[in-house]
């Protein structure tokens, strides 16, 4: 009689504890969450494709292989005409905006990493200089900071008449920046691949000349070296070719510079504008990624006989790079996606070549899917390379 009255008190305790087990109770959570999500996705296909239908609207991305009719002022990678298809010109936008983004990553990690140094410089006229530059682009839209390159700056230069003759045959027009264009002969091929024996030899070096000095402490002249490497293969595989290689100059006319390559005032302002806006937080990130270093550390540099430029380089910076990477990123995600403003001076990216097939096609949601699966791409992409970097830079414990 005993053992038949506790088994269902047994059974009961056994029932209230799974009740009460966080982790059963986290699968109900994340199992409820799913079903809600798929509830909301189906809601708005469903009612997508109702509406479309009701409204006599086609669907789908056939319409890509069409003809698109309109021209882009800048394709400096793939031949484009009005001839050529809406994926075609789909692509041109994507490698316009992989090409501002890229280059103001470069622009504005240079400029905010000396900002930041700068406002923590002893020297009073650098550290205030540094600190306005901060305040000011900080805290201006980037929108008004892109108009005023482009309509304060750019717009007031001098006509093609006047250009500015700078060196190395270049000129500077408020039509943009004019240079020599490299034509490639016969055999100019080996150059790349020389470049490219050069990058890997440099990394090679690099990690080698690591682990030397982990071992010996003693330096290797890495940047020297990966300076010969990149520029001298290059050189010597030309020189064995003969120099197929040739130059096309601008040349001033009339009206007008004939020859070489541009750089349009679309392209140059949306570059500076987010170059200079997304260097004053990276400056910040950088002041703080260095206050966040204990100052123990630059006094045992000092007492090991280092100079200030050397100790920060050396020691402070490497250490302040596991604080500065993770905020670093996340500002790298808001200069691409700020790139989309470029369709207000009407540079060609992805938000104005995608916005022209929008109004000819009427396919709204079809080009807004393309808009939101290649910015998240991008973003997913650089957050893994940030995150692997991250990884790279991170302190060892011994």
């Amino acid at each position: 009689m005993a053992s038949q009255d506790i088994t269902p008190v047994v059974k009961d305790s056994a029932k209230v504890s799974l009740l009460n087990d966080p982790k059963f109770r986290g699968y109900i959570f994340q199992a409820v969450a799913v079903l809600v999500i798929a509830g909301l996705v189906y809601w708005m296909v469903n009612n997508t494709i109702t509406n479309l239908q009701r409204a006599n609207l086609a669907s789908g991305f056939g319409f890509l292989d069409g003809r698109s009719g309109f021209d882009i002022s800048s394709s400096p990678y793939l031949a484009y005409s009005s001839d050529s298809t809406y994926l075609q010109a789909l692509w041109v936008g994507i490698l316009n905006t992989l090409t501002v983004a890229f280059a103001g990553i470069i622009t504005a990690t240079i400029i905010g990493f000396i900002i930041g140094i700068g406002r923590l410089s002893h020297n009073w006229l650098i550290r205030k200089i540094c600190t306005v530059y901060v305040e000011v682009f900080r805290n201006v839209p980037p929108l008004l900071v892109i108009f005023f390159w482009y309509s304060g700056v750019l717009s007031v230069l001098p006509q093609a008449r006047q250009s500015i003759s700078l060196p190395f045959n270049m000129f500077l027009n408020n039509r943009g920046f004019f240079f020599p264009a490299p034509v490639f002969g016969e055999g100019a091929w080996l150059a790349g691949v020389g470049l490219l024996v050069g990058i890997v030899g440099t990394f090679l070096v690099r990690r080698w000349a690591y682990k030397r000095q982990m071992a010996t402490g003693q330096q290797f002249p890495v940047g020297w070296t990966a300076l010969g490497l990149i520029v001298g293969l290059p050189l010597l595989a030309l020189a064995i070719k003969g120099f197929p290689l040739s130059f096309d100059y601008p040349v001033l006319g009339a009206f007008n510079l004939r020859g070489g390559s541009q750089v349009g005032p679309e392209f140059m302002s949306l570059y500076l504008a987010l170059s200079f806006y997304t260097a004053s937080f990276i400056a910040e990130i950088v002041r703080a990624g260095i206050r966040g270093v204990g100052k123990g550390q630059s006094e045992a540099a000092h007492a090991l006989g280092l100079r200030a430029g050397p100790t920060t380089r050396l020691v402070v910076v490497p250490q302040a790079m596991r604080i500065i990477i993770p905020p670093l990123t996340s500002q790298y995600l808001n200069l691409t996606k700020n790139s989309s403003l470029a369709v207000a001076i009407g540079y060609p990216d992805l938000v104005a070549v995608g916005g022209t097939i929008l109004n000819q096609t009427n396919r709204s949601i079809e080009v807004v899917t393309i808009w939101l699966v290649v910015y998240l791409s991008i973003s997913v992409l650089t957050s893994l390379f940030m995150n692997w970097f991250n990884a790279k830079m991170a302190l060892v414990e011994r």
